[in-house]
């Protein structure tokens, strides 16, 4: 004969309490499976939507810069109304400008009205993370007393809906400067 062990048993409610813990606990791990699998899958869709946000930006400021390139004025539909543009530096064109009325008024139209031909950027690179993008560029002008502008840029341009919002530029400012304070404007 056999003799089998004898198990302390637990009666009525403690009984049911405790199956239920075990049952439960039997369910966390595909419970922890199941959040994994939403959590991965909503973070794959994330990446897919930023990764399209990401093409779509960079090929917005792509064409913007071929068609600046190609001679046509680009800002007024590349730059949201609203834009934050800082120019970083120092000299008196550095700062930050609240919109894009003010950005060209008083930081690109002292330059641009000082040129015979308009800047021509030559893109070197453009890098794309999400909804911001980095140019490097150089620019080159003739000046309205006949010398040559060159400069070299760096611009970080953070979209949204794709318009620029906030932008941020590096250049050579005692180049920009130069021409400013060396340079009749155009006459209108």
């Amino acid at each position: 004969m056999t003799i089998l062990p004898t198990y302390h048993r637990v009666a009525g409610p403690s009984r049911a309490a405790l199956i239920t813990l075990a049952l439960l606990s039997l369910g966390l791990p595909g419970a922890a499976i199941a959040t994994t699998t939403t959590t991965t899958t909503a973070t794959q869709v994330q990446a897919a939507d930023s990764a399209a946000i990401e093409r779509q930006n960079r090929a917005i400021v792509e064409a913007a810069f071929e068609k600046w390139r190609g001679g046509t004025y680009v800002f007024a539909e590349l730059l949201a109304p609203d834009v934050v543009w800082t120019i970083h530096g120092s000299g008196p064109v550095a700062g930050t400008y609240g919109n894009q009325k003010d950005f060209i008024e008083q930081a690109s139209r002292p330059l641009t009205s000082r040129l015979a031909t308009p800047v021509v950027p030559e893109v070197h690179d453009i890098f794309a993370d999400g909804d911001t993008i980095i140019i490097r560029f150089d620019g080159t002008a003739t000046t309205t007393s006949g010398a040559p502008y060159r400069n070299q840029f760096v611009w970080i341009f953070k979209m949204k809906d794709g318009l620029v919002v906030n932008a941020e530029a590096f250049l050579d400012l005692v180049a920009y400067q130069q021409v400013v304070d060396n340079n009749a404007p155009r006459s209108q």
